[in-house]
């Protein structure tokens, strides 16, 4: 068991929670790691959460905010940073339950390996916490990945392998973190900070689940993978380019934060997702960067997004078969 000798910051960003913020207050209260201080900011809910938070601020070590205007999750997350006292902290839903040595153990690792960062596994279940999977990282194929490429430039630099609420870090990086792009629709909060901080620092992974993640149909960000619901193979290929356009016009509008290797491959990955977007059939060019930013990828991965890119006419056709024999 660690020594409580360091006071964690735990950033908890409420929003219309009412369902489930009490069970989830309730299991950061309830860890075996007691020294803690939750810092709670509410962005203007409309529902019973306000009163919900005003049964534990007199807590002495619970602080709470109350937002005038609405900010949106990645920007009251970006205020409660800024709230930030001691050397740790960690973020936090508003609609899990952690585990009950969740603060413990990931501590225990961020000092084991002398980590800025450290992100754990999930338990994914249903609203009454019946377990739907054990393992959320390998339900959604990210555990290769953060095999693959932890350690490396590339672990958060296209795609997020890191669920926020999972996140122990430190505070001397919150300034290179904030500001939180806004104007992004694809880069939120967990993932820049997990950027960030894989580009010049040391992230971690503890492989057990501390949460039990639940999925209840109002998740921000749950498991169900956006490109299932799209009936048309049009909407799916829009979808992957919209998505990397948006990654590489944000990383561009931020380049300070990058290497200078990254900062080339910035301009090269948003010159092909733009050059591709207009070929409907095939595309014959830049070939090499496509395999640069997917090599990391799984084979059968590489080659169905090599197809939905640059053979659309035969993803077309793949498309059509698919449906007619799933129907």
């Amino acid at each position: 068991m660690v020594e409580e000798e360091k006071t964690i910051d735990i950033l908890m960003a409420t929003y219309n929670g009412e369902k489930y913020l009490e069970e989830q207050i309730d299991s950061i209260l309830g860890q075996t790691y007691k020294n803690i201080r939750l810092i709670i900011s509410d962005d203007c809910s409309t529902d019973n959460t306000k009163n919900i938070l005003k049964k534990y601020q007199e807590k002495e070590n619970i602080e709470i905010y109350y937002q005038k205007e609405n900010l949106g999750y990645v920007k009251n997350f970006e205020f409660l940073l800024q709230k930030v006292d001691n050397e740790i902290y960690m973020l936090s839903d508003q609609d899990d339950v952690w585990m009950s040595n969740k603060v413990e153990d990931t501590l225990k690792k961020l000092e084991e390996d002398n980590a800025d960062l450290v992100f754990t596994d999930l338990e994914i279940v249903d609203e009454n916490l019946n377990t739907i999977d054990k393992s959320f990282n390998r339900k959604m194929d990210k555990f290769r990945k953060i095999e693959k490429t932890l350690g490396k430039k590339s672990f958060e630099y296209l795609y997020n392998n890191i669920t926020g609420c999972t996140i122990m870090s430190k505070k001397e990086w919150i300034n290179e973190i904030i500001p939180i792009p806004k104007n992004s629709k694809y880069v939120i909060h967990d993932s820049w900070i997990g950027l960030i901080i894989s580009l010049k620092g040391k992230i971690s992974y503890l492989d057990k689940p501390t949460i039990k993640y639940r999925q209840h149909g109002d998740n921000q960000v749950g498991t169900e993978r956006t490109s299932h619901k799209y009936k048309k193979f049009s909407q799916i290929r829009e979808l992957f380019i919209n998505v990397k356009k948006d990654l590489f016009k944000t990383y561009i509008e931020n380049e300070e934060k990058f290497p200078e290797d990254l900062k080339e491959l910035n301009y090269r990955g948003k010159r092909y997702f733009d050059d591709i977007e207009k070929k409907t059939k095939i595309n014959l060019k830049n070939w090499t960067v496509f395999h640069k930013l997917y090599k990391n990828e799984s084979l059968q991965y590489y080659v169905l997004n090599f197809i939905i890119l640059n053979l659309p006419i035969l993803g077309e056709l793949a498309f059509k078969v698919y449906k007619k024999l799933k129907n």
